[in-house]
């Protein structure tokens, strides 16, 4: 699972230009976000359908009554940037758009966000400012260079006209987004939420393994370990090949697991905690996790551990799982399954 940065289309009148520009962000954006490992989404609000303004509670208490609500909630909560498409009207950004920054409070905080603006004269820029302003007051971080687009120039029959330059600054902008979300990741991301992990964590990811496999090396005599041997390089890379999830405290990533499918089996792997986070409960959630994002149509959860490694081979026995004897487990390694 890769970041999500999530393009808003603002304007949802008849004719409106708001579908083209996200349309052509989405397209200009699409070989850097694949070597980024972002996914671009396009959160239309003429399809998302908010009413006006209609919870009886305050945004701020993250208490919502109606099932528009929840699902803008999810929308906006699961992205790790957001790109504001906009026209102006009147020198001021869409009433639709104000109306959607104002049905949530937590959702946006501490995300960095970039604006596309679209208009005549202005090209956009006074509903921008005034758009920016307001997503400043939730919190979140307007990264700058925003791209603006003068109508007469820039579109055809309501379409863009594509431009090299025009490509670039969208690929420079979403590379901004995607470096600046991850600094930003530990303030909107809570404490213990289990997220995906992406690849700025692999230098944190491999200071953990190292540190938790120290107690493997020594319940089974031996430092051939490769979550010992591993480089950073290494461990991005399987960032690649695996579905890997993380957990953070204070900032600090103290849990990690990660899985992927082979066969029919759901093969879990890396199930890790720092020292000092252990015994709290975190290794059971990261692994009751994991087996929950199994896809459909596995019938086993599988897994190895050290032969010796005691504790670890009654920790996944007390989850359900028993040992096994296939012969596909790694030298001085057990496999244990759990049927789905």
């Amino acid at each position: 699972m890769s970041k999500k940065i999530l393009v808003v289309v603002a304007s949802t009148r008849p004719g409106r230009l708001g579908p083209a520009v996200a349309d052509w962000f989405v397209g200009a954006t699409a070989g850097t976000a694949a070597e980024l490992g972002v996914e671009v989404e396009v959160a239309d609000l003429a399809e998302v359908g908010l009413p006006f303004l209609d919870e009886p509670e305050h945004p701020s208490t993250g208490i919502y009554l109606h099932e528009h609500t929840k699902a803008w909630s999810r929308l906006v909560g699961g992205a790790d940037a957001l790109v504001f498409v906009t026209s102006e009207y009147n020198f001021a950004m869409p009433a639709t758009l104000k109306n959607a920054f104002d049905y949530l409070s937590e959702e946006w905080a501490w995300k960095p966000c970039l604006f596309i603006g679209y208009g005549n004269t202005s090209a956009g820029t006074r509903g921008v400012q005034m758009a920016r302003g307001v997503a400043t007051s939730l919190r979140m971080l307007s990264i700058g260079g925003d791209i603006f687009l003068r109508i007469a120039e820039t579109f055809s029959d309501g379409k863009m006209i594509e431009t090299e330059r025009l490509a670039a600054r969208a690929q420079e902008a979403l590379t901004e987004l995607d470096h600046v979300a991850d600094v930003l990741r530990p303030l909107y991301r809570a404490d213990q939420e289990i997220v995906p992990a992406v690849s700025a964590d692999a230098a944190e990811l491999l200071v953990l393994q190292r540190c938790c496999w120290v107690d493997e090396a020594l319940a089974n005599d031996t430092l051939e370990l490769g979550a010992l041997l591993e480089s950073e390089h290494e461990v991005r890379a399987g960032l690649r090949e695996w579905t890997t999830w993380c957990v953070r405290v204070g900032g600090r990533l103290v849990g990690s697991v990660r899985a992927k499918l082979d066969g029919d089996s759901w093969h879990i792997g890396r199930l890790m905690v720092a020292p000092d986070q252990r015994h709290s409960g975190l290794g059971r959630r990261l692994l009751a996790y994991a087996e929950s994002q199994a896809p459909a149509g596995v019938t086993a959860i599988a897994l190895f551990t050290g032969a010796r490694s005691e504790r670890n081979i009654a920790f996944y026995q007390k989850n359900g799982y028993t040992l096994t004897s296939d012969g596909e487990a790694p030298a001085g390694a057990v496999g244990l399954r759990k049927p789905v």
